[in-house]
């Protein structure tokens, strides 16, 4: 007989980048839902193939910003990135759950010591990184102050 007592997943956490002048928060919230899409590194790839339906995301703006400004949801998980003839790249569909009243800088993050082992820190390059549920609830306190 199976088991149905089990507990249902906690969600996992993710920072998700994006250059404000090509896709920014204030877009993905115009459309309601976004394929987040365009990812051309196997690590992202992986990140992105791992994410399920109610994983939350930070959204990241890079290159102008350098800040968090908020929080998506995955609402689409495990689909094949639409912009990729080939077939080999993933991707999901995200939409807007909040955004912060005060972003936090990437300057914000790298003095903060509990968050230097943060993928964002040590891998910056990453365009979706995995984020640790001890980084998720000091970056929201940090958007709180």
């Amino acid at each position: 007989m199976p088991d149905d007592t089990k507990t249902p997943k906690s969600p996992s956490y993710w920072l998700m980048k994006s250059e404000p002048f090509e896709y920014s928060w204030d877009d993905l919230v115009e459309e309601g839902e976004g394929v987040w899409s365009g990812v051309r590194n196997h690590s992202a790839k992986l990140n992105l193939k791992a994410m399920e339906v109610g994983d939350e995301c930070f959204f990241y703006h890079s290159r102008e910003g350098l800040e968090i400004v908020g929080i998506c949801v995955v609402s689409v998980a495990g689909i094949g990135d639409p912009t990729d003839e080939t077939g080999k790249w993933a991707a999901v569909k995200v939409k807007p759950k909040r955004k912060f009243d005060n972003p936090v800088s990437l300057k914000q993050i790298k003095s903060e010591p509990r968050l230097a082992d943060c993928e964002l820190v040590r891998m910056s390059r990453l365009s979706v990184a995995k984020i640790t549920p001890e980084e998720w609830d000091i970056i929201c306190q940090m958007a709180q102050e």
